[in-house]
């Protein structure tokens, strides 16, 4: 095989990314579900999250150590953009297209708590929150940067996730 048979087309990349996609958000669907079956909603929330912000605080250090942070193609469906006040907004989030097709919304949502993970593991002064969210029904993801209070970072600092998942309140 020579190197021209090994191109794959924008098209086929992005189709590839998005069977990944599905198949991460199938994952955290059935690790939540067996959580809360096997620990009740309460500690099975607990875990879930906490495991999330493990995911979250992974992530971070990838990126701190030169990684990309997300594919370029095949997670989104939509746009992206930055708006006038600068929220980033996101259309056709392929892993709530999965949540909402098992009607998991519940589920699928805990995994959105990785973004005020993994922008307070890369900067504790700083969180990245929804005010409005496809895994919670909505048409559109959107993001801010927020400071953080003292309480946030006190809370990401000793892992009280019970306390930090107030952080983003749109999300609880």
């Amino acid at each position: 095989m020579n190197d021209t048979e090994n191109v794959v087309s924008l098209k086929e990349a992005k189709k590839e990314v998005g069977v990944a996609i599905t198949r991460l958000a199938l994952m955290h669907l059935a690790y939540s579900k067996t959580l809360i079956e096997e620990l009740g909603d309460i500690h099975g929330e607990e875990i879930i999250i906490k495991s999330i912000v493990e995911y979250g605080r992974r992530i971070a250090d990838m990126v701190k150590q030169g990684e990309q942070d997300l594919p370029s193609y095949g997670v989104y469906s939509g746009e992206v953009y930055q708006d006038d006040e600068g929220r980033y907004n996101v259309t056709g989030c392929n892993l709530a297209k999965v949540f909402k097709q098992f009607n998991e919304l519940d589920l699928g949502r805990y995994y959105c708590y990785v973004d005020p993970a993994k922008s307070m593991a890369s900067d504790l002064e700083k969180k990245l929150i929804h005010t409005s969210c496809e895994a919670r029904g909505d048409n559109r993801c959107t993001l801010e940067y927020l400071t953080t209070t003292k309480e946030d970072r006190e809370s990401f600092s000793l892992n009280d996730i019970n306390r930090w998942k107030h952080s983003d309140p749109y999300l609880l």
